[in-house]
């Protein structure tokens, strides 16, 4: 297990700071460049937003590592974590591209099929693109995100397309995720902040009279996984999605270099990984302070916060596994 300490000061510890704060910390506005493909059952319009560095092409591919964000719930390329990420992959000359899951971005949803956490035929989908314009890729999952692609590393093996990963602030064992969210804060707070917009896309779409009322009534992530998640994406049960969609049993198999990052006090995290529960090929780095994809410090110095802990460890695992 790595340990790269990430020591806070004393007022930036609470949990809740750490997962809240950041939305409010990143100004930076990105000129990404978009792109539209579809999706892996041909269906939806997915966006694919770009930053791209200074390159040329070699028999048609970029020489240039091109680091894919795979984003969190309800989360985009405006999202804090990928703007912070952005900044340390263009100073690092590297190209970036957050490809959104169906619905996300702003690209409305065409079909029955939205996103879910175990979707990893979605993410060989987005990688194959990409791969047929860049030479090398790196790989970057936060929250769902960063449970798909974990789940994905295992679950492809020799035939993962990135050729390294980095999962941040997962939740690889999805009930029990289920049931921290559930709690008192995590229901008062973070539930609506993430259910609400979901839902209301959910509403917008093709759905019957009595999905609508179900919907309406939904008070928690497990109601909406019971009531829409699970039966659009083939599941019986929030609780067969939850078993199916995790990334903990695939995370022996991981065959690619990955590296999990997780802090102790994340209130969205139930279950974690532990060092027998993952491959030789997994490095596990825990924090005990960070939040929800967090990881906020503060420099006395020059009295500004930082917010480059993780891309900072990700960019540097990325060029360790060339």
């Amino acid at each position: 297990m790595m340990n790269t300490t990430f020591a806070p000061p004393f007022w930036l510890k609470n949990p809740h700071i750490q997962t809240i704060l950041p939305k409010f910390l990143v100004k930076d506005t990105l000129d990404y460049e978009r792109h539209l493909y579809k999706d892996s059952l041909d269906e939806s319009d997915v966006a694919f937003d770009y930053l791209l560095a200074d390159d040329v092409l070699v028999d048609g591919k970029y020489q240039k590592p091109l680091v894919v964000l795979f984003h969190g719930m309800e989360g985009s390329s405006q999202s804090h974590y990928a703007r912070t990420l952005a900044k340390q992959v263009q100073t690092a000359g590297f190209h970036f591209v957050v490809p959104h899951f169906r619905s996300c971005g702003g690209v409305a949803v065409s079909g029955k099929i939205f996103y879910n956490a175990g979707d990893t035929a979605e993410l060989h989908h987005y990688l194959g693109i990409l791969k047929q314009q860049y030479q090398t890729i790196y790989a970057m999952g936060v929250s769902l995100g960063g449970n798909a692609l974990a789940k994905y590393m295992g679950e492809y093996g020799t035939d993962a397309i990135c050729e390294c990963a980095v999962v941040v602030s997962a939740p690889v064992d999805l009930a029990s995720a289920s049931i921290a969210m559930d709690r008192l804060l995590g229901k008062k707070i973070y539930t609506p902040y993430l259910l609400n917009p979901i839902i209301k896309k959910a509403l917008d779409n093709q759905i019957t009279a009595d999905e609508i009322t179900a919907l309406k009534r939904a008070k928690c992530m497990g109601d909406f996984d019971n009531i829409f998640t699970a039966p659009r994406h083939g599941f019986v049960s929030k609780n067969d999605y939850y078993r199916q969609a995790s990334a903990l049993p695939y995370l022996k198999e991981i065959v690619k270099p990955t590296l999990i990052i997780t802090a102790k006090d994340d209130p969205f995290l139930g279950v974690t990984a532990e060092r027998g529960d993952v491959s030789s090929q997994v490095v596990l780095l825990t924090t005990e302070h960070g939040g929800h994809i967090g990881f906020i410090d503060y420099d006395y110095a020059t009295r500004a916060f930082c917010m480059d802990y993780i891309p900072k460890r990700a960019l540097a695992f990325f060029e360790g596994c060339v």
